[in-house]
């Protein structure tokens, strides 16, 4: 499989895939919903839903969305009941995929997170956010920018893990990771950098296979090979990351907003590390954001039932 470098090639490489199941919570939203008609139209995926019947059946009307007997609403105006619901079907086999809603972020990982009813793996919980940004010639993912606030250097070790399974699903056999810091030399005194060192040595040493994985690096160095050439700089990451591991959750979460504001990038969002594909996005994120995050889910599912 070659490389999926941008959201269209994705879409299209899900159309040829089998259809999944996706149980969306707290569904009574109209980006949420576009995003259904959208992925219906493509043949990507069928839909459970769960959350405000009426409102659910209001604005499909009027987006002309038509939902099949299948595709059921289970009708509940409480919205942790609704994560439970959802989450609660793709551990019972019953849908492949679950996906967030108008629901906040912490409401919907809980569900995720039950100890009966949810989808642990025993894995760290990952996010990931796919970025496909004007100009440059690669998806760049953003990793962890929702999840773990201050993940250790154990933590960063799984986080790898979870992207590396990704990309490799998105036919990047030998990602390139760029472990960010502030700065692109080790210093004692700025942990981050201490981390990049030791992901960057686990990985020449074979303890991290399947990526090549350097750092730290400057934001500019990972992305510009102009910049790492102008540092003096040699690294086969340097300038082409493909992945950027960020140090912490604030590092991320402005990152992944100024990619979409600043940059009016593409994205696509999931979590990994669960026992099946999650869909996570911003309540804020388009229709269209939703559809490519799905997309993602999509192959993602296909390649774990490999």
């Amino acid at each position: 499989m070659s490389k999926l470098t941008t959201f269209q090639a994705i879409v299209a490489k899900a159309e040829s895939l089998p259809s999944v199941t996706v149980a969306v919570a707290a569904a009574d939203d109209r980006e949420v919903l576009e995003a259904v008609l959208d992925a219906k139209k493509h043949g990507i995926a069928q839909f459970q839903l769960y959350g405000k019947k009426q409102e659910i059946e209001r604005i499909s009307r009027e987006i002309g969305l038509t939902l099949t007997a299948e595709e059921f609403i289970t009708d509940t105006t409480n919205v942790q009941a609704a994560c439970i619901a959802a989450v609660s079907a793709v551990r019972e086999g019953k849908a492949d995929v679950v996906m967030k809603g108008m629901v906040q972020t912490a409401d919907f990982l809980r569900a995720i997170l039950h100890k009966e009813k949810g989808l642990r793996s025993g894995k760290v919980l990952s996010h990931v956010a796919t970025f496909e940004v004007p100009g440059y010639d690669h998806l760049i993912h953003v990793t962890d920018p929702a999840l773990n606030v201050a993940p250790t250097l154990p933590e960063k070790f799984q986080i790898v893990e979870n992207m590396i399974e990704l990309c490799h699903a998105l036919g990047c056999e030998e990602p390139k990771i760029a472990a960010l810091a502030a700065v692109e030399v080790v210093n004692p005194n700025m942990q981050a950098t201490l981390d990049a060192a030791a992901l960057a040595q686990m990985n020449r040493r074979k303890q991290l296979k399947g990526a090549i994985i350097d750092g730290p690096f400057a934001l500019d160095n990972a992305v510009s090979v102009e910049s790492a050439e102008h540092k003096g700089i040699e690294s086969p990451v340097a300038g082409k990351a493909d992945v950027l591991l960020v140090p912490d959750i604030e590092a991320g979460n402005i990152l992944y907003k100024s990619m979409v504001y600043f940059a009016k990038a593409k994205i696509g969002a999931l979590v990994l590390g669960a026992r099946a594909p999650v869909v996570l996005t911003s309540r804020a994120d388009s229709a269209e954001a939703k559809l490519y995050s799905i997309a993602l889910a999509v192959v993602q599912a296909a390649n774990s039932n490999r």
